[in-house]
């Protein structure tokens, strides 16, 4: 059990049924009456978010969350494969599942499962991957002071905007919690 005074940005946990992590939270103390704490809670089975207060001496139950490295194999149709690193089973996750967070992975890379109560509802790519441009526009000498970009295509299809210095057919890390260019690997 966890009370509301407990809250961390994070943190999951049960309420009427679905299993929330907290995104934002404030302990708020008015002049007036008690202090209460407002939080923004995302649903981590649907994605959405919710905003809603709690009373401090409010208990929740802990919501545990496993995340389970399984290796990306392939893509079949709307369904994505995945394997278990130590016991070699294979599962298939619909594109619903999955959304749009594959779109910096390659195959064969390791990810991480999400799962509540063994019912998978997410994928966690690795935080950097080292990914090789396959289209782009060539940069101009000299045009580098300015700071600007330009959009390339990536060997997973994803369109990255780079430095203009950066060239087809040179790899870059990109940061996959965000889609930016970090730099040349």
């Amino acid at each position: 059990m966890i009370s509301a005074s407990e809250f961390r940005n994070g943190v999951t946990f049960e309420l009427d049924g679905q299993v929330f992590q907290i995104i934002e939270f404030q302990h708020v103390k008015p002049g007036k009456g008690a202090a209460f704490v407002r939080t923004k809670l995302k649903n981590v089975i649907t994605g959405a978010t919710v905003e809603r207060t709690f009373n401090p001496t409010d208990k929740m139950e802990n919501a545990v969350i496993e995340r389970k490295d399984m290796q990306y194999m392939y893509k079949d149709g709307d369904l994505y494969y995945f394997m278990d690193t130590e016991t070699y089973d294979q599962i298939p996750l619909s594109q619903a599942t999955v959304g749009d967070t594959l779109k910096f992975v390659k195959e064969e890379v390791v990810v991480k499962v999400l799962s509540f109560k063994e019912n998978v509802f997410g994928i966690e790519p690795p935080f950097f991957v080292e990914l090789k441009i396959v289209e782009t526009e060539p940069g101009f000498k000299g045009d580098t002071a300015t700071g600007a970009t330009k959009p390339a295509t990536v060997e997973t299809g994803a369109i990255v905007k780079v430095p203009l210095f950066v060239n087809e057919g040179e790899t870059i890390r990109i940061d996959t919690r965000t889609g930016d260019y970090m730099e040349r690997a």
